[in-house]
């Protein structure tokens, strides 16, 4: 447990980001969560957070209600665009393991059936289920696993778990483009160069710019020159 609250409040400032966030982008509700922050421990960072997640989730239940429908716990809440929220976080809710996650950018094999812990590599089942239930998203986007993975969560929530951009963790990186609207979203995904190939390229390049510059010294003339005469006495022939 390293973060304390002088190091959110540093992040915060430093970065101008407030995790427990709504955003929102003609007409469209992102919802930023502080995973690190779901703990359950019950410490003060946690705490805040939370609390923060449910006035969220308070605003935008009662901006979905039908304008005919009266609830006095909405009379004074800010209205916001009657828009299901896209959550935005960065540990995965939980799985038990990426067994089920296919495609080129997803975990290796020898990984894929490695039991997952929660509150390290995802989220914990309970809070997992505080943010579907307090939200009820109709997209979330996540990432942590530096693989990519598709899951379903009580069969109609979609989570993308967006894999790494980074050569760094794999070879094949890639990253996500999406066109969003208020009620509908398209995502694509982009691939990245293979690592080893680029390294090949420079490889080749590298050694293609040596034999160029050995010839402009005139250390490769003899071969050059033998090679030139053997032309020249074909064309004669």
């Amino acid at each position: 447990h390293r973060m304390t609250t002088y190091k959110v409040n540093r992040f915060e400032k430093v970065f101008n980001f407030t995790s427990g966030k709504l955003i929102t982008r003609k007409g469209i509700n992102f919802v930023l969560v502080n995973s690190v922050a779901m703990e359950g421990d019950g410490c003060a960072v946690c705490r805040t957070s939370e609390a923060k997640l449910v006035a969220l989730s308070h605003k935008l239940n009662c901006s979905q209600q039908k304008p005919n429908h009266s609830n006095k716990r909405c009379s004074d809440v800010e209205k916001l665009p009657a828009s299901e929220p896209i959550l935005l976080q960065h540990y995965p809710l939980y799985r038990k393991s990426d067994a089920e996650c296919t495609g080129d950018d997803s975990a290796p094999p020898e990984e894929k059936n490695i039991p997952f812990k929660e509150k390290y590599d995802v989220l914990s089942q309970e809070a997992s289920q505080k943010l579907l239930w307090w939200f009820q998203p109709r997209l979330i986007l996540s990432g942590h696993t530096h693989s990519a993975c598709e899951v379903l969560h009580a069969g109609k929530i979609p989570e993308i778990s967006v894999p790494s951009f980074s050569w760094r963790n794999r070879n094949n990186p890639s990253f996500i483009m999406g066109s969003i609207t208020p009620t509908d979203f398209s995502l694509q995904k982009c691939f990245l160069p293979f690592e080893s190939r680029v390294f090949t390229i420079y490889c080749a390049a590298g050694a293609l710019l040596v034999i160029l510059v050995l010839a402009h010294v005139q250390l490769l003339t003899p071969p050059f020159y033998f090679a030139q005469r053997l032309i020249s006495k074909h064309k004669a022939v």
